[in-house]
């Protein structure tokens, strides 16, 4: 699996109401990789998503998957947003079948996919359950089991965990990390989150904004056989620290 990501430009508007926010946006990401594209309001990070995804096309430049250009959206890039977006009126499992029910999979193979990703995420004793019974943690891990179980090349998560309190927050950081180690998935994380970026991604890109555009690349080798000592330890410590300077500095600049 190779994504790659060539020189896309972004322009909204046309004439004097034209606005470019994005700027020769570069980079790939390969099979079993985690990458992270960080940066504050305004630097694009949400529309270099939607471009990959299919839902918006670039001004120029080029994304695509194995050597395929993205023209729209396709089963080979499942996504999860922020808000959880699952069906009310189906329960747990129904939210997990229903991508693959729509890709015609045969009823035998649909329930026994919905079961595997349940009990991955978790959630095997939720299955009956309606969004409204779960957690939004609980309902975000459904959205994920959802995205995984259709079988996408490529896992785009937009701002996940944003609209999680801090401590459920950090329990499903924990969680996507060790998803990531237990199905070798490929997943880019968009984040104003600059600690989640770091405990999860090998890769983090610094975006800057007006208009967004990667201004530095950093590769994060760090021990996260535990999370918690991870978030204490000098290393991490000292690299959260120094990418912090480097957006403090991009958000002081004029626009």
């Amino acid at each position: 699996m190779h994504l790659q990501v060539s020189d896309v430009s972004k322009t909204f508007g046309h004439g004097r109401a034209a606005k470019q926010v994005l700027e020769a946006v570069s980079f790939d990401l390969h099979a079993g990789e985690f990458v992270a594209l960080v940066g504050s309001s305004g630097s694009g990070k949400s529309t270099v998503m939607r471009l990959i995804a299919g839902l918006d096309t670039p001004t120029s430049g080029m994304i695509s998957l194995d050597g395929r250009p993205v023209r729209g959206p396709g089963s080979d890039r499942g996504m999860v947003f922020q808000k959880y977006s699952l069906y009310p009126w189906l329960t747990a499992a129904q939210n997990v079948a229903f991508g693959m029910e729509l890709q015609g999979r045969s009823r035998q193979e649909v329930r026994e996919r919905t079961s595997y990703f349940l009990e991955v995420v978790g959630l095997v004793d939720a299955a009956r359950c309606l969004p409204r019974e779960l957690s939004g943690g609980m309902q975000q891990r459904v959205a994920i089991a959802r995205a995984l179980a259709a079988e996408p090349r490529v896992l785009l998560l937009d701002e996940p965990f944003g609209a999680l309190d801090i401590q459920i927050r950090e329990s499903m950081q924990e969680f996507m990390h060790q998803l990531w180690q237990r199905t070798g998935l490929t997943a880019l994380l968009i984040t104003h989150d600059l600690e989640e970026a770091l405990l999860l991604a090998s890769q983090v890109h610094i975006m800057a904004p007006s208009p967004g555009r990667i201004v530095r690349r950093v590769a994060v080798d760090l021990d996260r056989s535990s999370m918690a000592d991870l978030r204490l330890s000098p290393s991490f410590l000292s690299l959260r620290e120094d990418l912090a300077r480097t957006l403090r500095g991009l958000d002081a600049q004029p626009q």
